[in-house]
């Protein structure tokens, strides 16, 4: 029998920074010592206060569904962890889903059709690219490479690239895979363009709460932005929680309402006992601030080493990522440094940006030092 399969699986490839950590754990398995810098996670536990708050949970019987758009105590957390950011959401306006990818696949599943225009800002999340493509929608992209990865000065270019046809803008501040956070001033020209064209935009702030020495701007607190901004967060990054699976987003009314038909048709909800963790983890601020100061300390580990081998990176202000210039084939170069060095990096063609390797520093010293060490050694600097 020969399968026939849907143009919109056809129009999509496999996540490239999955796939690099496949074959890091593949080259393990065989015997080899790789430095995996690949990961788009914390290499911390998640806090014991929020591990017993699962626990606790499953004891009290919180195993079975829950309402699809969450329970109501975590949606009510969750606004006021909101408003805290400026920004005005009721309960009623949030869905908890089974992580943050969740809530940007609802979210453009409900929003973007055949032939709508959406906006990426590059280098861009891989799988934002996907879940367009497997919505019919069309991209077209805005480099921020000769920027420094910064929005702001690459406004005129943001303008151009928009029209009246743009259905939809992902802005992604503090930024994967570069770490860098978008001025207001920035964020002062995405509202203009984005109330000018009338057009619908998802503030991605799943790093938010991992910045260094700057106070990020939820987009949605700007004049006119309230009733077209869906901000999207989560508890993976700022609260080392990435196996859980857990995320939301809040946006207008009506679409919560359209999303929530495709939340409840497809995951029904996200797991009761880890929203009752989530309730724990939104308490916690002493596990998250250690995590940040300790990310910051290796962003500068790295940002030193590289120095010491005459490369110059685009200094992250948040997340903990950079981006590493290399060769012009940029696939070719992580390839190779995964087979020589034994180093494990994400090209950066899979960020819409050639040229470059994604290096995350949620690893520890001792491992940053070793990989850089392995790549001066194996010429990949």
């Amino acid at each position: 029998m020969t399968m026939e399969f849907t143009d919109r699986v056809s129009r999509v490839e496999p996540s490239a920074t999955l796939a690099i950590s496949a074959l890091a754990t593949e080259l393990e398995a065989e015997g080899a010592d790789v430095v995996d810098l690949s990961v788009g996670e914390p290499d911390f536990p998640t806090p014991e206060n929020i591990i017993e708050a699962g626990k606790d949970a499953m004891d009290a019987g919180h195993t079975g569904y829950t309402t699809s758009a969450g329970i109501l105590e975590l949606r009510e957390a969750i606004a006021d962890k909101l408003a805290d950011d400026g920004l005005d959401h009721t309960a009623d306006e949030i869905i908890v889903t089974p992580g943050a990818k969740q809530a940007l696949y609802e979210i453009v599943q409900a929003l973007i059709q055949d032939g709508d225009e959406v906006v990426l800002l590059d280098p861009a999340w891989v799988s934002y690219e996907a879940m367009v493509k497997m919505a019919g929608g069309d991209l077209t992209r805005v480099d921020l490479s000769d920027s420094e990865f910064k929005l702001e000065p690459a406004l005129d270019d943001l303008d151009a690239a928009v029209s009246d046809d743009t259905e939809l803008l992902i802005v992604n501040s503090p930024s994967n895979p570069t770490g860098a956070v978008y001025s207001d001033a920035a964020l002062e020209g995405v509202r203009e363009l984005a109330v000018e064209h009338d057009i619908t935009v998802i503030s991605d702030e799943i790093y938010k709460e991992i910045t260094y020495g700057v106070e990020p701007t939820s987009l949605g607190t700007l004049e006119g932005m309230a009733d077209r901004t869906v901000t999207v967060n989560g508890f993976s990054k700022a609260y080392s929680m990435t196996g859980w699976r857990l995320g939301y987003f809040a946006g207008p009314e009506e679409l919560i309402d359209q999303a929530g038909k495709l939340h409840s048709h497809s995951v029904s909800s996200a797991v009761n006992f880890v929203q009752h963790a989530g309730l724990e983890a939104l308490e916690t601020e002493d596990a998250v601030t250690e995590m940040v100061e300790a990310f910051e300390e290796r962003r500068d580990l790295v940002v030193d080493l590289l120095d010491d081998h005459g490369v110059d990176v685009a200094v992250p202000e948040g997340a903990f990522y950079m981006m590493l210039p290399v060769d012009e084939d940029d696939q070719a170069w992580c390839e190779g440094a995964i087979e020589d060095a034994h180093v494990a990096t994400v090209p950066g063609s899979a960020f819409g940006t050639p040229g470059y390797a994604r290096i995350s520093y949620a690893a520890s010293d001792e491992r940053l030092e070793e990989g850089i060490e392995r790549l001066a050694e194996e010429g990949y600097l």
